[in-house]
């Protein structure tokens, strides 16, 4: 590896959505992490493949202006509806897209797996998720929940990267 473990790098975390998706970027060397940027991209009307192109070119103006060098997206949840989690998984793919065409490499997390980063445990609440978001970026303002959600996916990354990277210095060996 070329880059030191403390270099500071800005990653782009996504929270997709077929009507709301949320992205986060911070900067972060996944001990230290700062807030740089988040928000929300709203999409509407009946034509969906209209509502996936959007989301494809506004995730990628983001790209375009923030310059992030590693994306993280959260794995599509499937709970009851499966046509809610098909419209998902396709603006998942719109994300992907608008970032892979940009050259970002990108990352995937379940959501159990961003909150164990984040928060330290896989059940924790959109809450304590929110909360615990607000106090390793150091934000004062509320945030809405799927800007708050990209942030987690940004920082549960820089966190689980940060630990690879380590185990993979150490050889992978236990203390």
């Amino acid at each position: 590896m070329s880059a030191s473990n403390d270099q500071m790098r800005l990653i782009l975390g996504i929270d997709p959505g077929s009507v709301v998706t949320g992205y986060g970027i911070i900067e972060s060397n996944g001990i230290r992490s700062s807030h740089v940027a988040s928000g929300t991209i709203r999409v509407a009307g009946e034509d969906f493949p209209r509502r996936l192109g959007d989301i494809f070119t506004r995730i990628g103006e983001v790209v375009e202006r923030y310059r992030p060098v590693e994306m993280a997206i959260e794995q599509v949840f499937v709970n009851k509806n499966v046509q809610s989690a098909l419209k998902l998984g396709q603006a998942r793919g719109a994300a992907i897209c608008a970032c892979v065409v940009a050259g970002l490499p990108v990352a995937e997390y379940t959501p159990r797996m961003i909150k164990q980063a984040v928060v330290g445990h896989g059940n924790a609440g959109k809450e304590q998720v929110q909360q615990m978001v607000r106090h390793l970026l150091k934000l004062e303002h509320q945030l809405a929940a799927d800007e708050s959600d990209a942030l987690a996916v940004a920082l549960g990354h820089a966190h689980t990267r940060s630990t690879l990277q380590a185990l993979q210095r150490s050889g992978g060996r236990r203390r």
